[in-house]
């Protein structure tokens, strides 16, 4: 069964939130000082303003007395398949993310504590679902229709903040298998990969679904950081096939399901040559990369790709149709995120670039192998400090075993029934930072073999097409 994946950067490469901060100027009058002067807000179009809506009438400063940070962005989207696909067209789809962020020592005296809530409000459509087959989604917010709670968790600081422990209701995509370079690009797969996106439960535990979990985390030094964690498998908690978002409680993100298996996961970063904190100090002197190597292991029952419970192909007409069932599934990856190129180490031009790869077994996974890899420059115009421009390459190899159904189901048939190999994808994009709290992005993306080689649903027979996507992105952050 063809399953798009989902996911994963979010609130997908939300705009920086930053705290504005006003200097105070002083001066001195009769040997002491003045009061401080007030400055002028930043102007609406302004670098600076990080956010639409200002202080919105005194709300945020109000907040922030309680030790309450409310963020709420919108991203808005026209994609479409001037090629290839199941049918061409071009369709609207949007994201609103609410987070609201609680800083439990300014609020009630706590230290260390930091609760978090966030909610989407996902609308539009989803030009992968409707037009391409493709597996790696070409927007990062498509989602079913839905008004959903996402997040829901606690992280408490021990040992001056060496170790923190988050527990709740989390999304995986936030913490774990993250690119920073790779988070400029709209395709979903440039942030949760496309192949636990495709072998996991429902996509797994990350945008729009999360699971309840424990995440560890702790910094041996400035340089090293180990991640672990146990979180549910299963967001909706329904069989392997069933990617539901919109049934019953999972519908509002309200399932906190534990009734299935249990999905672990680990990672150990290392950041070399990163800036150090305080700004007057010297620049370190090689180019700054990120690091990591990881795995995760599900304890779940996976469906084989070729045979059924009594062995035979599951193309056979003496199949049960019911495929053997195997317990227990894993991936290893490793990722890197370099500066390759950059002229003045306190200047924004730079060139960075990433590479990501992952593997899982052949029997019970329809993609067994999957890489991300990208060039990003930032700064690549004069006068354009805060843009980005950026060329990524995606690739999802579909498992021997399924290829293996497929000559079995050409054999069995008797016809020329397509054979999946991997699916790969091009994209091109460019970020303009319009104002500090607005982005504007167009993109073009192209899909060769979509679904590594999945016939046609509406041309049995035939594979669909190559596509030519075309796309523009505005983000705003309220």
């Amino acid at each position: 069964m063809l399953r798009s994946a989902k996911t994963s950067r979010i609130a997908p490469r939300a705009l920086p939130i930053g705290v504005l901060l006003v200097a105070a100027t002083v001066s001195a009058s009769f040997g002491q000082n003045a009061a401080p002067a007030p400055q002028p807000a930043p102007g609406l179009f302004s670098q600076d303003r990080t956010n639409l809506l200002g202080d919105m009438a005194g709300l945020r400063p109000a907040l922030a007395n309680l030790g309450i940070t409310l963020t709420i962005t919108e991203a808005d989207e026209v994609l479409g398949n001037v090629t290839g696909g199941v049918r061409r067209g071009a369709e609207y789809d949007g994201l609103t993310t609410m987070i609201l962020t609680m800083d439990t020592a300014k609020a009630f005296g706590w230290n260390g504590g930091t609760f978090n809530i966030s909610a989407l409000e996902i609308h539009g459509r989803n030009l992968t679902a409707d037009n391409l087959q493709a597996l790696q989604t070409v927007s990062d917010i498509e989602a079913d229709d839905a008004a959903r709670l996402w997040e829901l968790w606690y992280q408490q600081t021990f040992l001056g903040g060496a170790v923190d422990v988050k527990i709740g209701q989390q999304s995986l995509d936030q913490d774990f298998l993250t690119s920073q370079l790779a988070s400029l690009f709209l395709n979903a797969a440039m942030g949760w990969p496309v192949l636990p996106s495709v072998n996991l439960y429902a996509g797994g535990p990350a945008y729009p679904l999360s699971s309840l979990g424990l995440r560890l985390r702790g910094r041996p030094s400035d340089a090293i950081t180990v991640l672990g964690g146990v979180f549910d498998d299963n967001p909706p908690g329904g069989p392997f096939d069933n990617d539901s978002q919109v049934l019953g409680a999972e519908a509002a993100g309200a399932r906190f399901n534990l009734g299935t298996g249990a999905l672990f996961i680990a990672e150990l970063q290392y950041a070399a040559n990163q800036p150090a904190a305080d700004a007057n100090a010297p620049a370190p002197a090689g180019l700054p990369g990120t690091y990591k190597i990881g795995f995760w292991y599900d304890t779940g029952s996976f469906p084989d790709q070729l045979l059924d419970n009594t062995g035979v192909s599951l193309a056979s007409p003496l199949s049960t149709g019911i495929p053997q069932m195997h317990r227990g599934n894993f991936s290893l990856y490793a990722m890197i995120d370099q500066t390759v190129w950059r002229p003045d180490a306190k200047g924004a031009e730079s060139l960075g670039a990433f590479l990501r790869v992952m593997g899982a077994p052949p029997d019970m996974n329809l993609v067994t192998f999957s890489a991300n890899a990208g060039l990003n420059l930032k700064a690549p115009l004069p006068g354009r400090d805060a843009d980005s421009f950026g060329i990524g390459y995606g690739v999802a190899k579909i498992s021997s075993r399924a290829s293996q159904l497929d000559l079995d189901t050409a054999l069995f048939t008797d016809t020329a029934y397509p054979i999946r190999t991997a699916e790969q994808f091009i994209e091109i994009t460019y970020q303009i930072q319009a104002a500090g709290w607005w982005q504007i992005q167009p993109d073009f993306q192209y899909i060769i073999d979509p679904g590594g080689g999945v016939p046609n649903r509406n041309a049995p027979g035939q594979r669909v097409k190559n596509e030519a996507v075309l796309g523009l992105r505005s983000m705003v952050t309220f």
